[in-house]
């Protein structure tokens, strides 16, 4: 049995991925081992929300599963299960974006001083103080990245968070790279804008290059 954990994890996600497709449940085991944090940290900062993260990676993976006999190793796994997972973490966002337009729309319908559910909501608009360590920072650049239009906000977690190349940024969105370098142009753009504004030096975006 340790012999063969230790060739498991050895082992190509690639590899792993045609062997789960043989009906090596073992292979699978080890892949949501190795990718799970990854995968679930780009959906937690896509969605913002825990209760909805954890739904969303559940289904990437289920998706992984069904999608299974299909997979072939043309690009590398990791790219392709980011791809499932963004795809998810889109449908979702519209989805829920259709919901609060109608939920903003509505009033309560008893009583005609009764605010409206848009005017209840908490605007969370507190100022941060400058300086602030990185504990500080990190709600700080969730709420710019949330900030970001969607086809922004996931090329710069895919580059930043991830590590992914641009071609591979790319293969996930299905756009051009050119079209995935503007788009983390305007992405850095962004969030200095916003981080600027909410009292955030603009040094904490320097370094980061789109070349």
């Amino acid at each position: 049995m340790g012999d063969i954990e230790a060739r498991l994890e050895t082992t190509t996600d690639e590899q792993l991925m045609l062997a789960f497709k043989s009906g090596d449940a073992r292979a699978f085991a080890t892949l949501v081992t190795r990718h799970r944090g990854a995968v679930f940290n780009f959906i937690l900062r896509y969605v913002g929300q825990q209760a909805r993260a954890e739904d969303l990676l559940q289904e990437t993976w289920l998706k992984v599963v069904r999608s299974s006999q299909e997979y072939q190793p043309k690009a590398r796994f990791t790219t392709w299960v980011f791809t499932i997972a963004r795809n998810l973490c889109v449908d979702s966002a519209r989805k829920e974006s259709y919901r609060k337009a109608e939920s903003l729309d509505a009033s309560k319908r008893e009583g005609e001083d009764s605010p409206t559910l848009a005017e209840t909501l908490p605007d969370g608009g507190a100022g941060p103080d400058r300086g602030a360590h990185n504990v500080r920072l990190r709600p700080l650049l969730q709420k710019a990245l949330g900030g970001l239009p969607e086809e922004q906000r996931e090329v710069f977690l895919l580059r930043e968070y991830h590590g992914i190349s641009f071609k591979e940024i790319a293969d996930v969105t299905g756009v051009n790279e050119n079209t995935v370098k503007s788009r983390m142009r305007y992405a850095l753009e962004g969030l200095r804008k916003q981080l600027s504004e909410l009292g955030v030096e603009a040094e904490l975006m320097e370094g980061r290059t789109v070349a």
